[in-house]
């Protein structure tokens, strides 16, 4: 709880109260709150998290089909705050929450708190599919990343092997279930990979005659882009290969066998790998902590938070990210997307401190700053609120606006030098086939 320092200072008495935030979750979020409190006067920040880094996860994609090493995406939590003093970091799980003594139990230790953050993200969703997580790996962590890596590598090398025609076609088809912005980034460097980047490597294959397959459930992909942008990416996805079935159910999937309706009618596609990139959910955490604070949540399972991020009845603790429901003037919850992230995270930390200076507080207000999906080499798309683009020039923007929002600079300095790379010679040096342990969600 909150100490009491006494320092001289001039002859005079100057008490600082040391305030005790606690921050769970290392994601964007979680990390730019704690930047945000770094070096505070007064404040002391816990940054806890089962993982001892930060995630760049916007660029998991590239991990999966050998464009990136984990570590190019991947920064030390302790090496990114190691210049704020008042700013401690904890690898370790929350387990529980006593909100009446603002106490959180951890699997180590319990820590007190006088301001809370949860900012925990998503995770895996599979619809109460016990099953499909060992048949369609989804893409949330760099285990998924790998895992997904391993397997289509190991598809191609398969089918280089064998000499049954029909097994070959198998180990040749992919299926991505999802059509969002996760979906459609995987199913285009899936794409290049295939067409371009291995065409030239094996000698009893030919990898240009893969088959990509893309299934979404809605009417469209990337449902929250314009018409003609979603025109756009879809004419750049056939250039690459991929075959996009909208209105296309999960009825079941298996290991190499996946059923779907469309249009009232059933299909099948016999594929050597299947990827998850159709739903998520807010980790476990959610339900315990609503249960403990009576909080309400949303269908996804989402903690509905007041205009200032908090939890009604509970002001000292804040709900932010893939974890909240927000709902903006119009009445509509803010989408999961990194940069609502980043902005409530710096938001909330700000809010504290103004809370501790007695000093009004006005209601967050996501700024959209727009948005980008890419779909292969020189294509992309871009949803600015005045200006809406594709192709080359949105790639551009797409690269610099990720390289940016990297964390450390090393980081920012390999990947545009990995990428600049791969853009020359068309090859991609991360294509190792690893044995991963991975954990699912069902």
């Amino acid at each position: 709880m909150s100490g009491i320092e006494i320092d001289l200072k001039e002859n005079l008495r100057v008490i600082s109260l040391h305030h005790h935030v606690v921050i769970i979750g290392g994601g964007f979020g979680g990390l730019y709150a704690a930047k945000e409190l770094g070096n505070r006067q007064g404040i002391k920040a816990t940054l806890i998290d089962k993982r001892n880094f930060h995630l760049f996860q916007p660029l998991l994609y590239q991990v999966a089909t050998g464009g990136l090493s984990p570590g190019d995406i991947a920064s030390p939590l302790r090496g990114i705050t190691s210049g704020y003093k008042n700013i401690e970091v904890l690898c370790d799980e929350m387990t529980g929450i006593d909100p009446e003594n603002r106490l959180i139990r951890m699997k180590s230790e319990q820590i007190n708190y006088d301001f809370l953050i949860l900012a925990t993200g998503m995770q895996n969703y599979y619809f109460n599919h016990a099953t499909w997580p060992e048949f369609a790996p989804g893409l949330k962590t760099i285990e998924d990343a790998l895992e997904m890596r391993r397997r289509i590598f190991l598809a191609f090398e398969e089918a280089e092997k064998t000499t049954n025609i029909p097994v070959r076609d198998m180990l040749m088809r992919f299926v991505v279930i999802g059509g969002g912005p996760t979906g459609v980034e995987l199913a285009g460097a899936l794409g290049e990979l295939a067409l371009r980047t291995l065409k030239r490597d094996f000698r009893r294959i030919n990898t240009g005659m893969s088959k990509i397959y893309l299934l979404e459930g809605g009417e469209k992909i990337l449902p929250m882009y314009p018409d003609h942008l979603v025109d756009s990416a879809m004419l750049s996805l056939k250039k690459l290969g991929v075959h996009i079935h909208t209105g296309a159910k999960v009825i079941s999937i298996s290991d190499t066998r996946i059923k779907y309706e469309q249009h009232g009618q059933e299909h099948e596609i016999n594929a050597g790998t299947i990827l998850w990139a159709a739903g998520v959910r807010p980790t476990g955490l959610n339900k315990t902590f609503a249960e403990k604070t009576g909080a309400g949540t949303d269908k996804m399972g989402r903690i509905i938070v007041s205009g200032d991020c908090s939890v009604p009845g509970y002001p000292e603790i804040f709900v932010i990210g893939d974890a909240a429901c927000f709902l903006d003037e119009t009445g509509r919850a803010l989408p999961g997307v990194s940069p609502v992230a980043m902005q409530q995270g710096k938001y909330v930390a700000r809010t504290i401190i103004r809370r501790l200076q007695n000093k009004p507080i006005q209601p967050f207000s996501y700024r959209d700053k727009g948005s980008l999906a890419v779909i292969g080499r020189n294509a992309a798309i871009a949803n600015f609120r005045l200006l809406r683009m594709h192709g080359f020039i949105a790639w551009l923007i797409w690269v610099f606006v990720h390289i940016g929002y990297l964390i450390e600079f090393d980081n920012k300095l390999i990947v545009m030098t990995q990428w600049a790379w791969n853009y020359v010679t068309r090859k991609k040096g991360a294509r190792l086939i690893t044995e991963t342990a991975r954990n699912t969600n069902s």
